[in-house]
């Protein structure tokens, strides 16, 4: 399967991959009627998550050299898949709506069990994190999203500064972040563990646009204990397309 190339045109990639891989990730939920039904539906679906593992778009290889192809297939197949039906289990016992999208459950995970925070957030980072990566990715933001960027950082190279920093320096197990926060700026941070920005429980706040996943298990069989040279690497397979399609609906 191939990634989606950069020059495709707003409609064009809501058409390709918010209907397509949304429809195969929402099917029998009620999430997509619900969506469908709001007359910025097409634009909001781009932020629901189901609460199932969808498939990728990618070949395990399609991102190499920069994420090897046993790393892509072992995160995919075992982590996330672990945490997409330990999630399940969790859905089950704790009687949740899933006619509501996992956002929903995020924004007050402090009602639920550890096994939900978890296994909720795990899924829904790695769900993200498949999606703000392809193949022939990679460069620079353009239009409102690099406007915006420029805006709230001073630049591009200042963005990416901060954003290597906030991953490169959370201890341990974790993720980094780029949101649009409640003031519709856009903030950097990092969150540790499967947490992530949407939870009430974070200290940081905001919808996210961009995940990089710092786990050793991303990285480790390429990089050993090198993770800024992960992080690096990672800047070469950025989707440009799919962050900007999330700030313009996170933006509305």
């Amino acid at each position: 399967m191939k990634g989606l190339e950069n020059g495709l045109s707003r409609r064009e990639f809501l058409s390709n991959t918010s209907k397509a891989s949304l429809a195969i990730g929402l099917a029998g939920t009620g999430i997509l009627s619900a969506c469908a039904g709001d007359a910025n539906g097409e634009d909001k679906a781009v932020l629901v998550t189901s609460f199932t593992q969808t498939p990728l778009a990618y070949d395990y290889a399609a991102l190499a050299p920069n994420i090897d192809a046993m790393t892509m297939e072992i995160h995919y197949t075992k982590h996330a898949a672990s945490y997409a039906k330990s999630l399940g289990e969790a859905i089950a016992d704790e009687k949740v709506d899933t006619n509501k999208p996992l956002e929903d459950v995020l924004a007050e995970v402090s009602k639920y069990t550890t096994k939900m925070r978890n296994n909720g957030g795990g899924h829904y980072n790695h769900e993200l994190f498949w999606k703000v990566m392809a193949p022939n990715a990679g460069g620079k933001p353009t239009g409102d999203l690099a406007a915006a960027i420029d805006s709230s950082f001073g630049s591009f190279d200042e963005f990416v500064s901060q954003f290597d920093t906030a991953a490169k320096t959370r201890f341990g197990s974790g993720w980094a972040w780029l949101v649009v926060g409640a003031d519709k700026k856009l903030a950097v941070g990092s969150t540790a563990n499967q947490d992530n920005p949407l939870m009430d429980v974070s200290d940081f706040k905001g919808t996210p646009l961009l995940g990089l996943d710092v786990w050793e298990h991303a990285y480790y069989l390429n990089y050993q204990n090198k993770r800024p040279d992960y992080v690096s690497a990672f800047w070469n397979v950025v989707n440009w397309n799919t962050v900007a399609e999330r700030f313009a609906a996170a933006s509305v």
